[in-house]
Protein backbone atom coordinates (compact mmCIF):
# COMPACT_ATOMS: atom_id res chain seq x y z
CA UNK A 1 0.00 0.00 0.00
CA UNK A 2 1.07 3.47 -0.66
CA UNK A 3 3.00 5.41 2.16
CA UNK A 4 0.34 8.30 1.84
CA UNK A 5 -2.77 5.94 1.63
CA UNK A 6 -1.58 3.90 5.27
CA UNK A 7 -0.81 7.25 6.76
CA UNK A 8 -4.79 7.87 6.15
CA UNK A 9 -6.06 4.51 7.56
CA UNK A 10 -3.64 4.57 10.67
CA UNK A 11 -4.67 8.13 11.02
CA UNK A 12 -8.06 7.67 10.95
CA UNK A 13 -7.55 4.63 13.35
CA UNK A 14 -6.30 6.10 15.91
CA UNK A 15 -8.80 9.12 16.05
CA UNK A 16 -11.58 7.96 15.23
CA UNK A 17 -11.68 6.39 18.85
CA UNK A 18 -13.99 8.22 21.66
CA UNK A 19 -11.82 10.86 23.64
CA UNK A 20 -11.60 14.19 24.72
CA UNK A 21 -10.56 16.25 21.46
CA UNK A 22 -13.70 13.89 19.79
CA UNK A 23 -16.01 14.81 22.64
CA UNK A 24 -15.06 18.80 22.66
CA UNK A 25 -15.58 18.91 18.65
CA UNK A 26 -18.66 17.04 18.72
CA UNK A 27 -20.59 19.25 21.75
CA UNK A 28 -19.28 22.25 19.80
CA UNK A 29 -20.90 21.33 16.73
CA UNK A 30 -24.18 20.49 18.69
CA UNK A 31 -24.19 23.81 20.33
CA UNK A 32 -22.98 25.75 17.29
CA UNK A 33 -20.49 27.46 19.32
CA UNK A 34 -17.56 28.04 17.07
CA UNK A 35 -17.83 24.60 16.22
CA UNK A 36 -15.27 24.89 12.78
CA UNK A 37 -12.85 27.38 15.22
CA UNK A 38 -12.62 23.81 17.42
CA UNK A 39 -11.58 21.53 14.65
CA UNK A 40 -9.30 24.06 13.42
CA UNK A 41 -7.77 24.48 16.34
CA UNK A 42 -7.16 20.12 17.19
CA UNK A 43 -6.61 19.52 13.93
CA UNK A 44 -3.65 22.51 14.00
CA UNK A 45 -2.53 20.78 16.96
CA UNK A 46 -2.55 17.14 15.85
CA UNK A 47 -0.31 18.75 12.58
CA UNK A 48 2.04 20.07 14.63
CA UNK A 49 2.09 17.01 17.00
CA UNK A 50 2.04 14.25 14.24
CA UNK A 51 5.06 16.37 12.29
CA UNK A 52 7.02 15.99 15.44
CA UNK A 53 6.35 12.31 15.52
CA UNK A 54 7.23 11.59 11.98
CA UNK A 55 10.54 13.61 12.24
CA UNK A 56 11.94 11.88 15.21
CA UNK A 57 10.84 14.28 18.13
CA UNK A 58 8.87 11.18 19.74
CA UNK A 59 11.93 9.37 20.71
CA UNK A 60 13.56 12.40 22.14
CA UNK A 61 10.30 12.63 24.16
CA UNK A 62 10.41 8.88 25.25
CA UNK A 63 13.61 9.18 27.22
CA UNK A 64 12.62 12.01 29.15
CA UNK A 65 10.45 10.16 32.10
CA UNK A 66 10.56 14.13 33.91
CA UNK A 67 8.91 15.25 30.89
CA UNK A 68 6.29 12.21 30.91
CA UNK A 69 5.81 12.67 34.27
CA UNK A 70 4.94 16.28 34.54
CA UNK A 71 2.77 16.05 31.14
CA UNK A 72 1.09 12.82 32.63
CA UNK A 73 -0.20 14.74 36.08
CA UNK A 74 -0.82 17.88 33.67
CA UNK A 75 -3.25 15.87 31.43
CA UNK A 76 -4.88 14.47 34.34
CA UNK A 77 -6.14 17.20 35.99
CA UNK A 78 -7.09 19.10 33.06
CA UNK A 79 -8.87 15.89 31.99
CA UNK A 80 -10.60 15.53 35.76
CA UNK A 81 -11.89 19.43 35.94
CA UNK A 82 -12.98 19.06 32.18
CA UNK A 83 -15.35 16.10 33.07
CA UNK A 84 -16.57 17.36 36.61
CA UNK A 85 -17.35 20.46 34.42
CA UNK A 86 -19.30 17.97 32.00
CA UNK A 87 -21.11 15.78 34.56
CA UNK A 88 -22.49 19.19 36.25
CA UNK A 89 -23.62 20.33 33.14
CA UNK A 90 -25.52 16.97 32.85
CA UNK A 91 -26.72 17.51 36.50
CA UNK A 92 -27.91 21.24 36.25
CA UNK A 93 -29.26 20.23 32.09
CA UNK A 94 -27.21 21.73 29.08
CA UNK A 95 -27.98 21.91 25.04
CA UNK A 96 -29.97 25.01 23.97
CA UNK A 97 -31.01 25.55 27.21
CA UNK A 98 -27.58 26.42 28.12
CA UNK A 99 -28.56 30.38 28.58
CA UNK A 100 -30.59 29.58 31.26
CA UNK A 101 -28.45 27.93 33.24
CA UNK A 102 -26.11 31.23 33.21
CA UNK A 103 -23.31 29.34 31.21
CA UNK A 104 -22.16 32.22 28.87
CA UNK A 105 -21.06 31.00 24.97
CA UNK A 106 -17.05 30.41 24.56
CA UNK A 107 -15.22 32.82 22.70
CA UNK A 108 -12.65 32.59 20.12
CA UNK A 109 -9.47 32.61 22.74
CA UNK A 110 -11.69 29.91 25.10
CA UNK A 111 -12.19 27.47 22.34
CA UNK A 112 -8.65 27.31 21.41
CA UNK A 113 -7.06 27.48 24.69
CA UNK A 114 -9.76 24.16 25.38
CA UNK A 115 -8.90 22.68 21.92
CA UNK A 116 -4.89 23.21 22.88
CA UNK A 117 -5.08 21.59 26.29
CA UNK A 118 -7.27 18.45 25.22
CA UNK A 119 -4.57 18.11 22.58
CA UNK A 120 -0.77 18.99 24.82
CA UNK A 121 -2.12 18.25 28.05
CA UNK A 122 -3.62 14.44 26.94
CA UNK A 123 -1.12 11.66 27.25
CA UNK A 124 -2.63 9.41 25.04
CA UNK A 125 -3.17 11.53 22.19
CA UNK A 126 0.62 12.52 22.28
CA UNK A 127 1.70 8.85 22.77
CA UNK A 128 -0.85 8.53 19.29
CA UNK A 129 0.36 11.58 17.40
CA UNK A 130 4.30 11.48 18.28
CA UNK A 131 4.89 8.07 19.39
CA UNK A 132 2.85 5.59 17.55
CA UNK A 133 2.41 7.72 14.29
CA UNK A 134 6.26 8.34 14.81
CA UNK A 135 7.60 4.94 15.00
CA UNK A 136 5.14 3.81 12.30
CA UNK A 137 7.11 6.52 9.83
CA UNK A 138 10.80 5.40 10.72
CA UNK A 139 11.83 2.96 8.35
CA UNK A 140 10.49 4.88 5.61
CA UNK A 141 12.35 6.90 2.88
CA UNK A 142 12.49 10.54 2.69
CA UNK A 143 10.09 10.74 0.39
CA UNK A 144 7.88 7.93 1.56
CA UNK A 145 7.58 9.72 5.14
CA UNK A 146 6.31 13.18 3.38
CA UNK A 147 3.55 10.90 1.69
CA UNK A 148 2.71 9.18 5.20
CA UNK A 149 2.91 12.61 7.01
CA UNK A 150 0.46 13.77 4.64
CA UNK A 151 -2.03 11.00 4.73
CA UNK A 152 -2.29 10.81 8.53
CA UNK A 153 -2.62 14.89 8.86
CA UNK A 154 -5.52 14.51 6.17
CA UNK A 155 -7.08 11.79 8.32
CA UNK A 156 -6.94 14.04 11.42
CA UNK A 157 -8.19 17.33 9.48
CA UNK A 158 -11.30 15.32 7.38
CA UNK A 159 -12.22 13.70 10.84
CA UNK A 160 -12.61 17.15 13.00
CA UNK A 161 -14.11 18.99 10.92
CA UNK A 162 -16.64 16.23 9.65
CA UNK A 163 -17.40 15.64 13.05
CA UNK A 164 -17.92 19.42 13.27
CA UNK A 165 -20.33 19.36 10.80
CA UNK A 166 -22.32 16.44 11.48
CA UNK A 167 -22.76 18.01 15.26
CA UNK A 168 -24.46 20.84 13.65
CA UNK A 169 -26.68 18.33 11.54
CA UNK A 170 -27.55 16.60 14.60
CA UNK A 171 -28.62 19.72 17.25
CA UNK A 172 -32.40 19.28 15.42
CA UNK A 173 -32.42 15.73 17.27
CA UNK A 174 -30.53 17.09 20.49
CA UNK A 175 -33.25 19.78 21.25
CA UNK A 176 -34.45 17.55 24.14
CA UNK A 177 -32.60 18.63 27.83
CA UNK A 178 -32.52 15.13 28.32
CA UNK A 179 -30.62 14.09 25.37
CA UNK A 180 -27.83 16.56 26.33
CA UNK A 181 -28.10 14.84 29.53
CA UNK A 182 -26.93 11.97 28.92
CA UNK A 183 -24.76 13.74 26.33
CA UNK A 184 -22.69 15.65 29.09
CA UNK A 185 -23.15 12.36 30.83
CA UNK A 186 -21.03 10.17 28.31
CA UNK A 187 -18.27 13.12 28.01
CA UNK A 188 -17.71 13.12 31.76
CA UNK A 189 -17.64 9.84 32.45
CA UNK A 190 -15.21 9.25 29.00
CA UNK A 191 -12.84 12.50 30.63
CA UNK A 192 -12.53 10.92 33.67
CA UNK A 193 -11.84 6.91 32.64
CA UNK A 194 -9.28 8.49 30.99
CA UNK A 195 -7.44 10.58 33.55
CA UNK A 196 -8.04 7.73 35.82
CA UNK A 197 -6.66 5.32 33.61
CA UNK A 198 -3.27 8.31 33.06
CA UNK A 199 -3.26 8.08 36.75
CA UNK A 200 -3.60 3.98 36.87
CA UNK A 201 0.03 3.67 34.45
CA UNK A 202 1.80 5.93 36.26
CA UNK A 203 1.58 3.52 39.33
CA UNK A 204 2.45 0.59 36.64
CA UNK A 205 5.57 2.19 35.58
Amino acid sequence: MPPFFRGLLLGLSLIVAIGPQNAFVLRAGLTRQRALLSALACALCDTALIAAGVLGVGGLLARSPGLVLAGTLGGAAFLTWYGLRALRSAWVGGGPGLEATGEAPLTARQVIGTAVGFSLLNPHALLDTVVLIGGASAGLGTGARLAFLGGTVLASWLWFFALALAGRTLAPLMARPQAWRVLDTLIGVTLLLTAAGLLLGLRGQ
